[in-house]
């Protein structure tokens, strides 16, 4: 892959970021919200796989996996908070 295809998916990633965070805000349900937050984690959780590539960097690969547990846990927690419990 080369340096512009990283970049021009930096700058894809950072538009996606951007409108989430704006349906983040503009959102009238919970179930939105939580599906723009999960989708705003797992932007960010790309974006920091291109840092890694471009900066090559050895401690990206921990980042990335503690970033993946984290969005992982928190949708399975909204999705609990929004069922109120019920399974």
């Amino acid at each position: 892959m080369t340096v512009f295809g990283l970049y021009s998916g930096l700058v894809i990633l950072a538009a996606c970021m951007i409108a989430v965070a704006i349906r983040l805000i503009s959102a009238k349900t919970d179930a939105n919200r939580a599906v723009a937050a999960d989708l705003l984690m797992f932007s960010f959780t790309g974006i920091l796989a291109i840092l890694g590539i471009l900066l090559a960097g050895d401690f990206f690969f921990d980042l990335i996996l503690v970033a993946s547990l984290v969005g992982f846990i928190s949708a399975v927690s909204l999705a609990r908070a929004l069922t109120r419990g019920r399974r």
